[in-house]
């Protein structure tokens, strides 16, 4: 039975995608900040603590799986901030925040679990960026905070992918689409559920050529 770890998995898309990996018969290790929040049922999910901007919590699970192989790490987790910035008041504590969670916590929550990715067959780790991370798609004013986090996430997870080439990894970054979630809002083209089966879809297909690369949802390939 393959495994996945998917974070953030207690509403949305981290919801949506260890839902989905539940159905199709994975070992699913869902995690939360609040694990009782994750309203799934299955007999081959477990839930587990975990905030990723908090080194303490990323320990903590780590050592409870311990010498569990974990095939796909899904870094789902992630927070947009303050929407409306000003300049000359940027409010760099929330700016902080959004790193650490963004940015910060896939790469901790990564190098945390290398050995139990190690020991798994597939060697995945697949993180949820946005296309508002792509720097040459950037033509249009808004999202300072976000755009940067998310355009770190993609540097830091490349680098990550070119570190762990070798052994066989497969490292990419994903853009989910525009969903009809608390953070895409009620007008979003994408319902989750869309979402998720499309990202599962290409999760399952993903090889190590795909290794340092960022796809839209549907497999498209997205410009850095």
């Amino acid at each position: 039975m393959p495994s996945v770890l998917v974070t953030g998995a207690s509403r949305g898309i981290g919801k949506a995608l260890a839902a989905r990996f539940a159905r199709a018969g994975w070992k699913v290790f869902a995690c939360a900040r609040r694990p009782e929040t994750i309203a799934l049922s299955s007999a081959n999910l477990e839930r587990y603590a975990l905030d990723v901007a908090d080194p303490a919590s990323i320990a903590r699970l780590a050592h409870d799986l311990r010498g569990h192989p974990l095939d796909v790490l899904i870094n789902n987790a992630g927070i947009y901030g303050p929407r409306e910035i000003r300049l000359g008041s940027i409010d760099y504590e929330a700016f902080r925040a959004v790193l650490e969670v963004n940015t910060l916590g896939p790469v901790r929550v990564s190098e945390a679990l290398l050995a139990n990715l190690r020991a798994g067959e597939r060697k995945t780790i697949v993180t949820l960026s946005s296309i508002m991370g792509s720097i040459a798609l950037t033509t249009s004013p808004g999202g300072l905070i976000y755009r940067t986090s998310k355009a770190a996430v993609n540097m830091a997870m490349r680098a990550l992918a070119m570190e762990l080439a070798s052994e066989g990894f497969t490292i990419v970054l994903v853009h989910p689409g525009w969903v009809r979630t608390d953070m895409g809002g009620p007008n979003a083209t994408l319902a989750v559920d869309e979402s998720a089966e499309d990202l599962f879809r290409l999760i399952e297909r993903l090889r190590p050529s795909a290794n340092g690369r960022f796809f839209a949802h549907d497999g498209s390939e997205l410009p850095w």
